[in-house]
């Protein structure tokens, strides 16, 4: 992974991909109806809905339970809704998004090349306060992290494949 030794200023990013035997319109229902993901979530609780979604601009909030940091709950906005090829949210930070998510569909040999991508900062996030209480493990605690988001990702590709296939 390219992301070894980075720093949250450098703003990392992880991505993974799987192939998903279902036409890009099948699958896009799938990651564009956020609401659906805390079933498919190692972190999200739950999400509602501030304004009418899935669209750009539409706003949410998300509702968050991790083992280490304990719960949170954080809002976010739509900044990408292209039907049925792009689909992207930023988290709401200090003075700009914390993170940034995405869905990348694909058309690849009669199916679906699912791409989903984390990308961290630039605003400031409950993990940048970790960084500030520890600024000699920043390295460590942006690692960690990424590979949480890594495996995080992995896994809601796998949900999205099955149930995108179970459906056809």
């Amino acid at each position: 992974m390219e992301w070894t030794g980075a720093r949250y200023a450098d703003q990392p990013e992880v991505s993974a991909d799987t192939w998903i035997a279902a036409a890009p319109e099948r699958v896009w229902p799938l990651v564009a109806e956020l609401e659906r993901m805390p079933a498919r979530s190692t972190e999200l609780v739950s999400l509602s809905w501030r304004s009418d979604g899935p669209a750009a601009g539409a706003r949410f909030v998300g509702h968050n339970a991790h083992p280490s940091l304990g719960t949170w709950s954080v809002e976010g906005t739509v900044v990408e809704c292209e039907a049925p090829t792009r689909f992207a949210w930023e988290m709401d930070g200090e003075d700009a998004p914390s993170a940034r998510w995405s869905f990348e569909l694909v058309p690849d040999d009669g199916g679906t090349r699912l791409i989903q991508r984390a990308r961290m900062g630039p605003g400031r996030s409950g993990l940048s306060r970790a960084i500030d209480a520890m600024p000699d493990k920043e390295q460590k605690i942006v690692f960690v992290r990424l590979r949480e988001f890594e495996a995080a990702i992995t896994h809601t590709l796998e949900s999205i494949r099955a149930e995108a296939e179970a459906a056809g």
